[in-house]
């Protein structure tokens, strides 16, 4: 029951934080689910497409990027797609499923954001709230003691208390998101570059580059 006493000693602000706090813990496991299905060795699956491809295997390479999962994986198809349709710019195709790619990977990373935002400044909201409700005891009393602004002290306190417990980790939780963004879209333009490479290195005849 201690944690129900000290949401009711907060006030109201300290369930909408509650709230906040459960809605961005929901966010982050779901992106950093995302994260783990989506990771993968690039370089081992660009090992394996070249070595496809260098047998013209372009069927078998369309079932290996479609097998496996993650963005860059699906940048890389629409590469060869469309280079078997005969498209002249593959950068185009493969820069437009970027453009696709990259939604999904942001997707509600700038509402986790905002809520660790949002919980700080409700903590701080809670403060003048509480500081208010003292300022009103002592106007309220010709005589009063320190009982008289206890209650309203120690609500300021918990809900700064509670909005920085959360708004913290939140915080290192949306760069960590924010890192492994990056880092996923760098492979995909890495990707990107060596398909290409690859392509034009064929068109001219030349062998591709050993991988290893």
């Amino acid at each position: 029951m201690f944690f129900f006493k000290l949401m009711d000693d907060g006030g109201p602000v300290m369930w909408v934080i509650l709230v906040c706090a459960v809605l961005a813990l929901f966010i982050f496991l779901l992106k950093v689910f995302q994260f783990h299905r989506d990771e993968i060795s690039v370089r081992e699956l660009m090992r394996g497409l070249f070595n496809v491809l260098q047998r013209n295997g372009v069927v078998e390479a369309l079932t290996l990027c479609d097998n496996t999962p993650g963005p860059v994986a699906r940048l890389l198809s629409a590469g060869i797609l469309a280079r078997q349709r005969g498209d002249v710019d593959i950068r185009t195709a493969v820069d437009d499923a970027a453009m696709d790619e990259l939604p999904k990977l942001e997707r509600h990373i700038a509402l986790f954001g905002t809520l660790s935002y949002v919980m700080l400044l409700l903590g701080l909201l809670g403060t003048v709230l509480g500081m208010l409700d003292a300022f009103e005891a002592i106007q309220a009393s010709e005589y009063f003691s320190a009982g008289d602004i206890g209650e309203p002290l120690a609500k300021a306190l918990l809900t700064t208390a509670a909005g920085l417990t959360v708004a913290i980790p939140c915080h290192i939780g949306y760069t960590y998101l924010t890192v492994r963004v990056e880092a996923l879209t760098l492979d995909m333009e890495k990707a990107a570059l060596e398909l290409t490479g690859f392509f034009d290195r064929q068109d001219n005849g030349e062998m591709p580059e050993d991988n290893e």
